[in-house]
């Protein structure tokens, strides 16, 4: 058994323990410090499984960041990184079984399938309790900080090559800076305008679905009633609970579109709330924070000294972010952010070939 399958238990019972000491509401923090005990016990298995006399692991440091991230950004998005953990071993344990010829059995599954019953919504679950886990587990599939990290990460590798692209064929420092402002500019209104059509294409989707929800609720009461009643049974409430529930919903047609919306398109409200032009301004800014770092250099000095200088400059910043990749992916962070610096740097090899190739064929 690897130290690391064990350190992932561990950190994952802290991080269920950290929300659960968080969560105001006392039937999710139930479920949080259960999911920690689950968590403790698979490593003290695994620690007897390995036949060595280990001591327990404490919290990693990237467990103990994502605490201290959480009480920034919310402990929302300490919950996605453990839906994605969750979900990354359980394919793992799936992926392996199939590979050996083995059939996956419902205990490979068990601890996603737990949070999936929260999220669709179970008998012994209450149904405010339910959509406010819901939604929670929406709003931290596109976090700020994963798109701070990848934004950051494109602008940075993008403008780099192109730098060195023109560094090679031109070497003037005039030139490196236009080129390198005109790419940081163009990427990041490039991403900016992109951000604003995906939120605004959203929005309007899911407001052409509301209405003609709507439309349905005022021309046909009888079978949205019906809808609502098929709904909930199919969550596992009586028939009659269901129908009785139904039938006092579809009085109030206000409340009777705002649930079916939910229940059957799966939209909340606050789908429809989020800025367009806040996710383009992000967007831009995120960009521009990573594509400013290459060419930083070329504003105090220029020839091979300003490409070297660049060079390092980029590859420290590709090495933090590769490092802050690992908050996600849970991998060792020398390795995520080697290899993050190996590629960037390659990237911008090949760029500098290209353009020595055409400087010289110029020339």
């Amino acid at each position: 058994m690897k130290r690391e399958q064990i350190q992932t238990e561990v950190d994952a019972a802290y991080l269920y323990s950290v929300l659960a000491e968080a969560e105001k509401d006392e039937a999710i923090a139930t479920i949080f410090r259960e999911m920690s005990e689950i968590e403790k016990s698979h490593a003290l298995a695994f620690l007897q499984k390995s036949g060595q006399q280990l001591p327990m692991p404490a919290p990693s440091m990237r467990a103990k960041i994502l605490k201290n991230i959480g009480k920034v950004f919310g402990n929302d998005y300490i919950l996605g990184v453990l839906m994605d953990t969750e979900k990354r071993i359980a394919g793992s344990i799936i992926n392996h079984k199939k590979s050996m010829g083995e059939s996956p059995t419902m205990t490979d599954t068990a601890h996603v399938s737990i949070l999936q019953n929260i999220l669709d919504g179970s008998a012994t679950t209450p149904g405010s309790t339910v959509a406010r886990f819901e939604q929670r587990h929406k709003s931290v599939g596109g976090n700020a900080l994963r798109a701070a990290v990848l934004g950051g990460n494109d602008g940075l590798v993008s403008n780099f090559s192109l730098i060195m692209g023109v560094a090679g064929a031109a070497g003037g420092q005039k030139e490196v800076l236009l080129a390198g402002t005109a790419g940081l500019l163009a990427g990041a209104l490039s991403m900016a305008l992109g951000e604003w059509i995906s939120v605004k294409s959203s929005q309007e989707l899911y407001e052409n679905q509301m209405e003609l929800e709507m439309e349905e609720l005022e021309a046909n009461p009888e079978g949205e009633r019906r809808e609502l009643t098929l709904i909930y049974v199919s969550k596992g409430m009586p028939r009659a609970d269901a129908e009785k529930m139904a039938a006092e919903i579809i009085q109030d047609k206000a409340k009777a579109h705002e649930i079916l919306v939910k229940e059957e398109l799966g939209i909340n409200a606050e789908d429809l709330q989020g800025s367009a032009m806040e996710a383009a301004v992000t967007s831009f800014v995120l960009f521009a924070i990573g594509a400013i770092i290459p060419l930083v250099p070329y504003f105090f000095t220029s020839g091979y000294n300003a490409i070297w200088i660049s060079a390092a400059v980029s590859a420290v910043g590709l090495f933090l972010i590769g490092a802050a990749i690992t908050l996600f992916t849970g991998k060792n962070v020398w390795y995520s952010g080697m290899r993050q610096v190996l590629f960037g740097l390659a990237a911008a090899t090949v760029t500098y070939g290209i353009g020595i190739l055409i400087g010289v064929s110029l020339s």
